[in-house]
C-alpha cells in the first residue's frame, strides 16, 4: 500500500530516532509543518491578565495604543528568539550561559523561581477556574481552581512533549477562531484600527503602555522557550532558520490574537462607555455585554475562548517551568544540565506548582502578594534582556550566532524598559 507524504515523513522521522540520529531541519517550503514549540511559548504566555490589559487598553483609549501591543510582541520574539539561539549555538542551556557570569545568577534565578511558582500557582488556577465557574456553575470557583490545577498536574507528569505540544496546539486553535471570529464579528473601523499605529500616547496611559508592552506575550516564559526546541529535537546550528521561523509566526498569530481582543474592547466598549473590572473577573463582564448585544450563544463561545486561553497558559507553565527548576536544580548541585522531563526536580515543581498555592485560594483578598509578585515579577524580565545582551555578544557563540544591530538594539530598548516597570513596580509595593 502507498503511503502518503505525510505519513512517509514520520516513519522516516520514527526511523532516524530508532537509529540514534538527530533529526535532519526541514527545507523553508516545509518549515510550517515543523512548527511547535513558538506556538507553545506563545500560548503560554498570553493569559487571562493579558486578555484583560488588552481589553481595558481598548476600553480606555480605543485603538491608540494598538501600537504598544504589537511593540510587545516584537519584544518577546526577540527576547525568546535570543534564549533559544543560545541553546541552539553552544548545545547548551541559558542557565548555563547565566552560571558563566557568576555564581550569583542561579541563587537569583533560583530564588525568583521559588516564590514566583508559589504565587502563580494561584493565580492561574483561579483564572482558569473563572470561565469554568461561568459555563458550569455547579460547583464554586475555588473548588474549579484546584480541579485545574490538578488537571494540570496530572497532564505534565503523565505525558511527554510530543503530547503536549498537539493539545497546545489545539488550544491555540480554538482560542483563536474564537478570539479572531469575535473581533470580526463587531465590525471594526479599519481607518480607525490602521490610525493605531500612529505611536500616540494618550494622557494617562504612560505606565498602562509599558505595561501592555512589558506584559503581553509572556514574562519568564519567554526564556523557556530555548528547553521546548531541545525538547523537539532541535539542535546546532543549522537548526536556526527553523527557530527563527517558528518564533516569529508563533508570535504574529499572538499579535492577531492581541490585537482582535483590543478591537473587541475599542468597539464594544470604548464606543459605548462601558467599564471593565480591571481583574480577571473582568472578562465574566465581557460575557454579560456579549450575550446583552449578541446573544446567548456568543457569550458561551466567548467563555470557551476564554477557559481555552487560561489552560493553555496554565499546562505551559506547568511544563516549561518545571523544566527551566530541573535545569537549575541539578546545575546547583554540580550533576550537569538537567532540564528533562521525568526527573525528580522536574516533578517537585510541578508539584510546587500545583498543591501549595491552594493556600492562596483560601485568602479572600491576598493584595499583598498580589503586590509582592507584580514586583518581584517585574525583576525578572531586565535580569533576561541585560544577560542576553551579554552572552549572545561573547565569543561563546559563533560569529554568525551572535546578536545582530537590530537583536542589540530590540534588547537594550527591552531592558530600559523593563527596567522603568520594575521601578513603577518596586515603587507601588513600597508605597
Amino acid at each position: 500500500m502507498m503511503m502518503t507524504g505525510k505519513a512517509a515523513a514520520a516513519q522516516n522521522a520514527g526511523s532516524m530516532e530508532r537509529a540514534g540520529r538527530e533529526p535532519v531541519p526541514p527545507s523553508r517550503r516545509r518549515m510550517w509543518r515543523h512548527m511547535g514549540p513558538g506556538i507553545v511559548v506563545a500560548a503560554t504566555g498570553v493569559g487571562a491578565g493579558d486578555l484583560v490589559a488588552t481589553l481595558i487598553a481598548g476600553s480606555r483609549f480605543g485603538y491608540a495604543l494598538l501600537w504598544a501591543a504589537v511593540v510587545g510582541c516584537i519584544v518577546k520574539i526577540a527576547l525568546s528568539e535570543g534564549s533559544a539561539r543560545y541553546h541552539l549555538a553552544t548545545g547548551s542551556t541559558i542557565l548555563a550561559g547565566w552560571r558563566s557570569l557568576g555564581r550569583w545568577t542561579s541563587w537569583y534565578f533560583g530564588i525568583y523561581v521559588v516564590i514566583w511558582g508559589f504565587i502563580y500557582g494561584a493565580t492561574a488556577m483561579s483564572a482558569t477556574a473563572l470561565p469554568l465557574t461561568a459555563l458550569f456553575p455547579v460547583l464554586p470557583l475555588r473548588d474549579w481552581a484546584m480541579i485545574a490545577g490538578v488537571f494540570g498536574f496530572l497532564f505534565v507528569w503523565f505525558n511527554r512533549y510530543e503530547t503536549f505540544e498537539t493539545v497546545m496546539k489545539l488550544l491555540v486553535g480554538l482560542m483563536f477562531v474564537i478570539m479572531v471570529g469575535l473581533a470580526i464579528l463587531v465590525s471594526p473601523s479599519l481607518p480607525d484600527l490602521a490610525g493605531g499605529m500612529a505611536f500616540a500616547l494618550p494622557e494617562g496611559s504612560l505606565f498602562y503602555t509599558l505595561g501592555l508592552i512589558g506584559g503581553v506575550g509572556g514574562t519568564i516564559t519567554t526564556a523557556a522557550y530555548g528547553y521546548w526546541t531541545q525538547a523537539k529535537g532541535w539542535r546546532g546550528l543549522p537548526w536556526m532558520p527553523m527557530m527563527r521561523f517558528d518564533n516569529s509566526a508563533a508570535y504574529v498569530i499572538t499579535g492577531i490574537f492581541v490585537v482582535a481582543m483590543l478591537i473587541v474592547g475599542a468597539e464594544l466598549l470604548y464606543s459605548a462607555g462601558i467599564a471593565l473590572q480591571d481583574s480577571d473577573q473582568g472578562l465574566l463582564g465581557l460575557s454579560d455585554v456579549l450575550e446583552e448585544r449578541f446573544g446567548k450563544t456568543i457569550a458561551t463561545l466567548f467563555l470557551v475562548g476564554f477557559a481555552a486561553t487560561s489552560i493553555s497558559s496554565l499546562l505551559g507553565v506547568w511544563q516549561g517551568m518545571s523544566l527551566f527548576f530541573s535545569d537549575w536544580w541539578y546545575q546547583l548541585k554540580g550533576r550537569g544540565e538537567g532540564g528533562h522531563e521525568g526527573t525528580g526536580a522536574y516533578r517537585f515543581y510541578l508539584a510546587w506548582l500545583t498543591f501549595p498555592p491552594m493556600v492562596l485560594l483560601f485568602a479572600d483578598r491576598p493584595f499583598l502578594l498580589v503586590i509582592i509578585y507584580g514586583a518581584f515579577g517585574a525583576l525578572f524580565m531586565p535580569f533576561l534582556a541585560i544577560t542576553l545582551l551579554m552572552l549572545n555578544n561573547s565569543e561563546r557563540l559563533p560569529a554568525e550566532a551572535r546578536n545582530g544591530v537590530i537583536a542589540n538594539i530590540t534588547l537594550a530598548g527591552s531592558a530600559i524598559l523593563f527596567i522603568v516597570l520594575a521601578v513603577q513596580q518596586v515603587a507601588k509595593l513600597a508605597g
